[in-house]
Parts: C-alpha cells; sequence; structure tokens
C-alpha cells in the first residue's frame, strides 16, 4: 500500500520575466482525490509543470510520490499520467492505436499495451468507439481518450488540468463521476479547475491558490462549515411561513422556491418547526446549510490579500 503523502512543496517559488507564478508555497497534501482550485493566470498549470519535471523552480523543492522532482524528473513521470486541458490528439488516429501508443511509451509490450488500452477504453465508456477515428469524435468523447492515454501506464498519480472543459452538463456529471472512481482503483488524483462545484463533489482534499499564493489547503468536508442557516421546503406556503417567521423576530426569505432562516442555535431551530406546524403547512425539508466552497475561497482569499 501506498504510504507519505501525495507531494509537499517547501518554499516553492517560480519566476518568469516580470511575473511570479507560484510564491513561497510550503503544503503537505495527502493522497486520494485532490482539487487544485484558483482562477485562470492562479499559478495552476505551472504547478503541473513543475510536478511533471518540465520546469524547474526558481526557488524550494517540491516532491511527489515520494521523489525529489529536481533530483529525478524521470522517476517521478513514469509515476504520473497526465490529462492536458488542450486539445492534443491526433484526429486521423483511432483512440485504440493513440492509447496503445502511450501504454508502449509508459513500458508495455505492446501485445499488452493494445490490451490494456481495451481495458482503459472500456472504463471510460469508449469500448464501442475505440476503432473510430478520433476525428469524429465529440468534445465529450475526445475528455474520455485523454483520461485514457492518461491512465493506460497504471500511474501512481493522475494530473487532470481542466478534464470538464467543453462538456455540456451531461458529459460534465459523467466526466466527474469516471474521476471519482479512480479513488476506487488506488489512483490518486490531482484535478485542476477554476469550477469550486466540481472539486466539491468528487475531491476529498483541496488545494487553493490565488495569483501565486496558498489560500488554503484542507480536507473539503473540513473546510464545509455549518452556517446558521436552515433551509425550509413548505411547497406553495412558503409566503406565509416567511409571515409568520417576521412576527416571532426571524429573518427569512424565498430562495429558489425555498425558505432560507437564519437562526441562533436549536431554540430558533424549534420554533421554525412548530411555526410550520401551527400553520398547518407541509413540511417537505428541513435542513442546516452549508458554506460552499465558492464561499469559503472567496473569505479567505479576502483574509490572505
Amino acid at each position: 500500500m501506498q504510504t507519505g503523502p501525495l507531494f509537499r512543496l517547501e518554499s516553492l517559488t517560480k519566476r518568469y520575466p516580470g511575473v511570479t507564478a507560484l510564491d513561497d508555497l510550503t503544503v503537505e497534501v495527502p493522497r486520494g482525490l485532490v482539487g487544485l482550485v484558483g482562477a485562470n493566470g492562479a499559478g495552476k498549470t505551472t504547478m503541473f509543470r513543475l510536478m511533471l519535471g518540465l520546469a524547474r523552480p526558481s526557488e524550494g523543492r517540491l516532491e511527489v510520490c515520494g521523489v525529489d522532482v529536481a533530483a529525478d524528473p524521470i522517476e517521478v513521470r513514469s509515476r504520473l499520467g497526465y490529462m492536458p486541458e488542450h486539445e492534443c490528439l491526433p484526429l486521423d488516429q483511432t483512440a485504440a492505436d493513440v492509447v496503445a501508443t502511450f501504454g508502449e511509451l509508459s513500458g508495455l509490450p505492446a501485445r499488452d499495451a493494445r490490451q490494456r488500452a481495451s481495458d482503459i477504453l472500456d472504463l471510460v465508456g469508449l469500448d464501442e468507439a475505440r476503432f473510430r477515428p478520433i476525428s469524429g469524435f465529440s468534445t465529450g468523447m475526445r475528455q474520455r481518450t485523454k483520461l485514457a492515454q492518461a491512465l493506460v501506464g497504471d500511474p501512481e498519480l493522475v494530473l487532470l488540468d481542466e478534464p470538464t472543459a467543453g462538456l455540456d452538463p451531461v458529459g460534465r456529471e459523467e466526466m466527474l463521476a469516471l474521476v471519482a472512481r479512480l479513488g476506487t482503483f488506488g489512483i490518486s488524483v490531482l484535478m485542476a479547475t477554476h469550477l469550486l462545484d466540481d472539486v466539491q463533489q468528487v475531491c476529498d482534499h483541496v488545494l487553493m491558490i490565488d495569483g501565486g499564493h496558498l489560500v488554503v489547503s484542507g480536507a473539503t468536508e473540513s473546510l464545509l462549515e455549518r452556517t446558521g442557516v436552515v433551509t425550509v421546503d413548505v411547497g406553495s406556503g412558503r409566503d406565509a411561513l416567511v409571515a409568520g417567521l417576521a412576527g416571532l423576530g426571524l429573518t427569512a426569505r424565498v430562495v429558489d422556491d425555498l425558505v432560507d432562516v437564519t437562526i441562533d442555535g436549536d431554540d430558533d431551530l424549534d420554533r421554525v418547526r412548530d411555526l410550520v406546524a401551527d400553520l398547518g403547512l407541509p413540511l417537505h425539508r428541513l435542513t442546516t446549510r452549508s458554506t460552499s466552497l465558492d464561499e469559503v475561497f472567496l473569505r479567505r482569499a479576502g483574509e490572505s490579500s
């Protein structure tokens, strides 16, 4: 079983002429499904380039899967799979040929690479399409092909750069489901994205950066704090409920056909529940609300600026 952190940054800094892409990052991230979050230009692509040994840090040290990248970048790359964001597939080739080629590049014999490619394309839902030219693939199918080539070498860690980019809602959900499944095979994931909802849906750990600075790093659940707000679903009785709560001195408003109520402890929660009963309204749902990762990012980024 793999032990130790997924990667460790020690005062990691990367400067380009006129800009500092990453600024003195020190953090240790555990194995599992990790979201690398930040707006465009935050430093996510630079982080990937450093992890792959395609660029060298200006200062500091980077260790990936227990290996110092600067000391042995080839060993690190042998443990990684990489799914780039940009369009990079040869359109005149079939998915089977492309993925098998990457399998051979990872060190598999030709026959084994072909079988491994078939298995991986089946895993990502491209079994029936694997012998078709990529030029005829939809955006979702091309994203799946890029994911397949990243997995064919049986990596310890796979780097996913904006894996849901360009996908419709259905394709986005299907891609996220595939990412979530990787953890069941013992493969760790570092998913770079600016879509915090994607991270909140599938990742165990979140690493947020903004302008090259570390905003926050932690377990997803630990960052999703409980708010002093409950959401109540009483169907068409929501206006009557808001009016009744105002009479009790509680602040409430209708949001997307639900009633959000600001409370201060269990006594207020009991008053909400009792009022729903007194008004004879149907109580379909009564839940406390958690902060979203968007709220965490905006608050922590504001604190660090």
